[in-house]
């Protein structure tokens, strides 16, 4: 995360209602791989989907082995002048004495937004956009990229200068020089070394120092690659992506690592400081460009989604009421209260608007998918259940590259111990789409448990510990882990049992004695298949017991008794209501006479008990 988006992120809702003087007209740009919208006119509007083509373009170009589209849709607010830019600007930003901002990024899970001044002023307006648009289309090679190497490619692009027939990369920030000038530089070993958990990281002092000669490090290797027709940033990124550390991968890369830190303090020293320009490689064919005229209402409902995600829910809303009063039937508005409900907790109600949105579009791929995740929070019946999985299929239809509708369908399919291998293969998809989110892999994870795959589902956990950034999500990584190591070591014995039978019944036959007939051994039980939705019962867990993985019990629940199974105990999601468990819960010996809410399933087999889910243990 940037040291710029932190300011983006604590909003309060803004007591100031947006209105409209008079009606605006709003213009729609559409690019291959952009979306602006403008209060200007259509030439200003294509020329910011130019630009922003081209800055797309500079990255194909510098990384093409890198997928560099977000799965997340990118749309860019271009404001005419300073007033409609402060009837949008973040909260933080309007008191007085406030920095004055050209542009920023706002980057959310589902979209991303790009908001700027079109009469902005200074030698870089857009420092900003360009700097978080970089770490956005970084952010699938999160998982081998070093912090220092992404935050010096985001300082590095964040001063690119478009113009109508060149681009300028790589000019120098005063500011970088300054400070590196007047400051020791840290040590490369400690620089490569450097993630998001570090003071370099997030102390403010020693931060500057942090983004600063990452920079410059990155601009002296890019110059002297230039220089000497060499291509060590290329190898340095390709060692990285077969998981050698970076302080190694630098010292096969660059050489020795003093004689790098003298050449670099030289460096910062110089007079003066070299930049690239590119020219014939950002051709934009722009009769691709799709333009319409958007009524007022349209206009609105985009600034208004802007302030929601802003966190300026006053303004949101006031907007939002004067659309639906001109459009009822604006889905675009209807998407926008929902995610606004859902975010004050009112899941119900937002689920409900998404469904609503849907009805009125069933081209947007975030209803469907907001919809049908909201609804997989609670109890479903068979008809629900179809609309939620036909909704995540709809969702991954209109956009293929959102990498959530994966994983989301690879939930509700495992959830269900349903077409197990389309479960797995949704779930890959999701981790190739993002590879940094965690939840992600843990649910391939889980996946694989339940087809009982227990040596692959430690091997994505053991990937997924290696990516893990937050102490919560080192936590919630490392006890899937220990169940599936477990579980894996449980289909290794069962394995073994019946052959080191065969083998100890062999070794006890006395020399020329008739071998004695195999032992019979129970037959696997049938593959388990549901019938129906799935069901909740309250009540109190009795007789509960277990044969490794395998796990029984009934529950008591006033004058009903209900006899459940699980095939693997491992498999079973457990939580708890309102108390925090003292350590890891042992389903064999701590669930006797505990109070619980319970997730099941039918059989198809009526001979068959139901088959258990959850469990929701109670105080």
């Amino acid at each position: 995360m940037s040291k710029r988006l932190v300011l983006l992120l604590p909003f309060f809702a803004a007591v100031l209602a947006p209105a409209r003087d008079k009606p605006e007209n709003w213009i729609e740009v559409r690019s291959p791989h952009f979306t602006v919208v403008t209060n200007s006119n259509e030439k200003q509007g294509r020329h910011i989907a130019d630009q922003f083509e081209r800055m797309r373009s500079v990255f194909h170009v510098a990384f093409p082995k890198l997928q560099i589209d977000p799965g997340a849709p990118l749309v860019v607010l271009a404001i005419k002048d300073e007033k409609g830019f402060r009837a949008l600007e973040p909260e933080a930003y309007l008191a007085k004495g406030s920095v004055k901002l050209g542009g920023l990024f706002l980057r959310a899970s589902d979209k991303n937004y790009v908001l700027m001044r079109l009469d902005a002023e200074g030698e870089h307006p857009y420092a900003i956009v360009y700097h978080e648009y970089t770490h956005l289309l970084l952010s699938r090679a999160a998982e081998w990229m070093p912090l220092w190497l992404n935050e010096g490619l985001a300082e590095f692009y964040q001063n690119t200068d478009i113009r109508e027939k060149e681009v300028s990369l790589g000019e120098p920030s005063r500011d970088n020089i300054v400070l590196l000038r007047e400051s020791r530089l840290l040590s490369l070993a400690t620089l490569f070394t450097v993630d998001d958990k570090s003071p370099y990281y997030h102390d403010e002092n020693k931060g500057n120092i942090f983004y600063a000669e990452s920079w410059a490090l990155l601009h002296f290797i890019q110059v002297k690659d230039r220089q000497d027709n060499t291509s060590r940033l290329s190898q340095y990124g390709e060692l990285l992506s077969q998981k050698v550390d970076p302080v190694t991968a630098a010292t096969r890369a660059f050489g020795d690592l003093k004689q790098l830190q003298l050449a670099l303090e030289g460096y910062v020293r110089q007079g003066s400081f070299n930049y690239f320009k590119m020219t014939t490689t950002t051709e934009v064919d722009d009769s691709a460009f799709r333009v319409q005229a958007l009524t007022p209402a349209q206009g609105d409902a985009v600034r208004a989604d802007f302030l929601a995600y802003s966190e300026r829910t006053t303004d949101a809303r006031a907007l939002l009421d004067r659309v639906l009063q001109e459009d009822p039937k604006n889905a675009a508005a209807q998407e926008t209260l929902a995610f606004l409900e859902f975010r004050q907790g009112h899941v119900e109600e937002a689920r409900r608007r998404y469904a609503q949105a849907v009805q009125l579009d069933s081209h947007s791929y975030l209803a469907h998918y907001n919809f049908a995740a909201l609804s997989m929070t609670g109890a479903l019946s068979s008809t629900e259940e179809a609309q939620v999985e036909s909704s995540l299929r709809s969702a991954i239809q209109l956009n293929p590259s959102f990498a959530p509708a994966y994983d989301r369908l690879a939930a509700f399919l495992g959830m269900r111990h349903r077409n197990l291998d389309e479960a797995r293969l949704m779930g890959l998809k999701a981790i190739s789409l993002d590879p940094a989110n965690i939840d992600y892999r843990i649910n391939v994870a889980n996946v694989l448990l339940v087809m009982g795959q227990g040596e692959n589902a430690v091997r994505v956990l053991e990937n997924a510990a290696k990516v893990a950034k937050t102490p919560q999500e080192t936590h919630a990584v490392d006890n899937l882990l220990m169940n599936a190591r477990e579980f894996a070591a449980a289909q290794v014995q069962s394995t073994e049992r019946p052959q080191r039978r065969r083998e100890d019944a062999s070794a006890t036959v006395a020399p020329g004695a008739a071998a004695p007939t195999e032992i019979p051994h129970l037959a696997h039980r049938k593959e388990f298949a549901a019938s129906g939705p799935h069901r909740f019962l309250v009540g109190v867990l009795k007789g509960v017991h277990c044969d490794t993985p395998m796990l029984d019990l009934t529950v008591s629940s006033g004058a009903k008794t209900l006899a459940l199974h699980a095939d693997n105990y491992y498999k079973i999601e457990f939580t708890t209501l309102n108390f925090q468990p003292k350590g890891d819960l042992e389903p064999c010996n701590d669930l006797e006479n505990r109070p619980a809410k319970v997730e099941y399933v039918e059989s198809a087999d009526k001979s068959d008990a139901p088959h258990l889910i959850a469990v929701e243990l109670h105080k």
